[in-house]
């Protein structure tokens, strides 16, 4: 009959255990009472010291991750004045910290952005962006998945919130230092937290850019307490400098109502743990809890012996107390209830069962031996499995069984591998973990790439990285076992073409966790990408198509709308000149004024029937006229704009200009567009000088009329005169083709010359009127 191997080691490990438990009865009574409660006192040191440490270790990634996105933006590493990119990195920072309740970043001009978690939400992540352009305030809401993709938007002008009112902000932008807050109940959550804030200077240190906070719940701190073996009853908790206890083991006793409803924590005078309550009541004193060094005491309660421990944090920054108790009899209640003959027991039983152990030991191991010797010699191929095992165990002869099955299987796995390797569709390729150097590759890699596998043999991964993106390799400078990575990105052909490749990435490690490579799949995604481009060209066509056509429509009906009162206003400010005339002494003021509102409601009749007329493809009227003169009314209709941008126009025309033969109002609405196009470009720019030149000079058959301007100038990717191209938020490009086409269909043309130094300088020609 074989024998059970399992029942002889469970027979072995009770005999074991029951010897183990004897002695520990032998040495709880050679060992004072005295020492048990000195053994006590140290356990709850030891508590307290892990404890801290915990809370360290918990805390300490928030905190460096506070400051190293501090640095990053201090040294414009990230562009923190980008919302969406600072947007990303924060949300990258919360995925990897799972402590994190919220990341987020305020900037010296009231910006806001904020990536926190939102469980109940219709994401798990909201994220709150707070920008202000061009004097307005915008606050927009998105719901995000954990791929960062967006499934739900929403705009909220009514929230108010300024950073730089709250309180993290004003402390760390005061103080030029990383601070903490004191804990308090998150109120989306009501979970209790803190909040971590690291002030962003300025390259030179002499001005606050901004302060990137972190939220983090402690909750977990209190799970930790939670698990701790404290004797059988004994309990650690976690009291601030202001008396709230902000970790315990049971979570739910943190918190108590205010009269609004509001969450905060318990005061320790009020906690409803009445033995902690009764033990560390005391150590507020001038409403604050301050110990400065371990202190181990004794108390009563309803006449049970209570051993403890108090300790600070050591941290200005966290001004917590780390408190620990538990019964005396939790130690001592063993050696109190057993008596003297105990140890005689324990003594001839500890002397049978070792010699009894040495005997089983010898005997049960016997065949282990034997196994473990066959083991290894089926290993190095010395003997064939198919052999037949000695005696043995039964379990051990289901082991080899076992063993030999999973031989075979690893066999056929590699094999299986193999092909699947070979014949995958998909670019493989096997990397040097510490390199990334390439150690195999299928041919649907080398496809791919263009390279043979003889060529990629001396290459790394990095290599075939286009220089607008970079593949970083090696994977295990940061020593991540867990490394994995899956983006697209460009890929440089042998023979110089560049393709779009899809790249997942993950490191292979062994049993024992260290890296043996990284296994590479890629795929050409070129067709693919080309592909969303014509669409993404196709969509902004037809946007912009459907933009003009509205505004088309808009300015007919305006047109339409407007005619009528000005004749209305042109034939009373000639009915008032009538009777104005026929008074005895008429006001020579009163009939400047009442030419001048004549005058200007023509004008604007002429300026809506030139627009109806552009708008019906029609050239309108052409008649010759003084553009001098017309230049010079142009510039009272910017004068305001210009005054109120602070801008500067200064005019030099040529002295006796010709006449020329154009549409009279269409020269002025391109002149006028011209000018405010200046004047916006430079209302912006605080630190240049914001100046505008209007020029006209005759030439040979025309009169030229340049507007130059000291702003940023045009950007050279722009086509200036193509419909729908701007740079303008908001804007619909239409301003300088409307221009072209006015100066073009009275005979004249337009360009961009480029200014002298800063700035940009548009030109165009109108035909002079014949003489005679």
């Amino acid at each position: 009959m074989k024998k059970s191997l399992g029942l002889l080691l469970a027979v072995c490990l009770a005999g074991l255990q029951f010897l183990a438990v004897l002695v520990v009865v032998f040495s709880s009574y050679v060992t004072s009472e005295q020492a048990l409660i000195r053994h006590a006192r140290d356990l709850l040191s030891d508590v307290g010291t892990n404890t801290i440490e915990h809370a360290r270790g918990f805390l300490r990634p928030a905190e460096g991750a506070a400051e190293l996105a501090a640095r990053l933006a201090q040294n414009r590493v990230i562009a923190s004045d980008d919302p969406r990119l600072l947007e990303q990195l924060l949300f990258q920072q919360l995925l990897i910290s799972p402590q994190f309740a919220g990341v987020y970043y305020g900037s010296a001009g009231g910006d806001f952005v904020m990536v926190m978690r939102m469980p109940d939400g219709p994401a798990p992540f909201r994220s709150k962006i707070i920008t202000h352009a061009d004097g307005a305030r915008k606050v927009e809401l998105f719901w995000r998945t954990a791929d960062f993709r967006a499934v739900k938007r929403e705009e909220t002008p009514e929230d108010s919130y300024d950073p730089r009112t709250r309180p993290w902000y004003a402390r760390a932008s005061e103080g030029r230092a990383t601070i903490w807050t004191d804990p308090y109940i998150f109120f989306t959550s009501q979970q209790p937290g803190i909040t971590l804030a690291a002030p962003v200077l300025d390259s030179d240190g002499a001005g606050i850019r901004g302060v990137i906070g972190v939220d983090i719940e402690i909750s977990r701190i209190s799970d930790f307490l939670a698990r701790l073996n404290i004797g059988e009853t004994g309990r650690a908790l976690i009291i601030h400098r202001n008396g709230d206890v902000i970790a315990h083991p049971q979570l739910e006793l943190l918190k108590a109502s205010n009269d609004d409803g509001t969450l905060r924590f318990a005061d320790i005078r009020e906690f409803d743990d009445p033995i902690a309550r009764d033990a560390f009541g005391g150590l507020m004193k001038d409403g604050e809890v301050r110990v400065a060094e371990e202190t181990p005491t004794q108390f009563t309660y309803r006449g049970a012996r209570y051993v403890a421990t108090v300790m600070p944090m050591g941290s200005e920054k966290l001004p917590w107390t780390i408190a620990v108790y538990a019964p005396e009899d939790d130690f001592t209640g063993v050696i109190k209830r057993n008596r003297a003959e105990n140890i005689w027991i324990a003594a001839l039983v500890a002397a049978l069962t070792g010699v009894a152990g040495l005997v089983l030991a010898n005997w049960i191991h016997k065949p282990v031996r034997a196994f473990a010797v066959r083991s290894a010699l089926i290993s190095q191929g010395e003997i064939d499995p198919a052999e037949p095992t000695p005696r043995t165990y039964r379990e051990l002869e289901r082991a080899n069984d076992a063993l030999m099955q999973q031989i075979a299987a690893r066999r056929e796995a590699e094999h299986e591998y193999g092909r699947t390797f070979e014949l995958s569709s998909l670019g493989m390729a096997q990397l040097a973990s510490h390199c990334g150097a390439f150690l195999r590759v299928n041919p649907r890699f080398c496809q791919i790439t263009g390279y043979s596998a003889e060529d990629l043999a001396g290459m790394a991964m990095a290599d075939l990285a286009s220089p607008d993106h970079p593949v970083a390799w090696p994977v295990e400078a940061d020593g991540r076992r867990d490394f994995a990575v899956n983006r697209e990105v460009r890929l440089l052909r042998k023979d110089g073409g560049l393709i779009w490749v899809s790249v997942s990435g993950n490191l292979i490690s062994d049993s024992a966790g260290r890296a043996l490579h990284v296994m590479v799949t890629i795929d050409d995604i070129t067709a693919s990408k080309e592909k969303e481009s014509r669409i993404d060209q196709l969509n902004r066509d037809l946007s912009h198509l459907a933009r003009g056509n509205t505004m088309g429509q808009m300015a007919s009906g305006l047109a339409h709308e407007l005619n009528q009162p000005l004749t209305a206003i042109a034939q009373n400010a000639d009915t008032a000149l009538l009777v104005l005339d026929q008074q005895p002494a008429p006001d020579a003021e009163l009939r400047e004024i009442l030419q001048e509102i004549e005058r200007q409601s023509l004008r604007a009749g002429e300026i809506i029937h030139a627009l109806r007329s552009f708008i019906r493809k029609d050239e309108g009227a052409k008649v010759a006229f003084d553009i001098g003169e017309l230049l010079d009314e142009t510039l009272h209709l910017v004068h305001a704009e210009a005054a109120e941008a602070g801008v500067t126009i200064e005019q030099r025309l040529e002295p006796d200009l010709p006449l020329v033969l154009a549409n009279r109002v269409q020269v002025a609405q391109v002149v006028v567009n011209l000018l405010r196009n200046a004047i916006e470009a430079m209302a912006a720019d605080r630190d240049n000088e914001r100046r505008a030149r209007l020029r006209a000079e005759a030439g040979e058959g025309c009169v030229t009329v340049s507007v130059e301007d000291t702003g940023p100038g045009l950007d050279p990717e722009i086509a200036a005169f193509m419909p729908f191209e701007t740079t303008k938020r908001g804007g619909m490009g239409l301003g300088l083709s409307i221009c072209k086409s006015m100066i073009e269909a009275n005979g004249g043309s337009i360009r961009h010359d480029g200014a002298r130094g800063r700035g940009a300088c548009f030109s165009f020609t109108v035909p002079l009127a014949r003489m005679g």
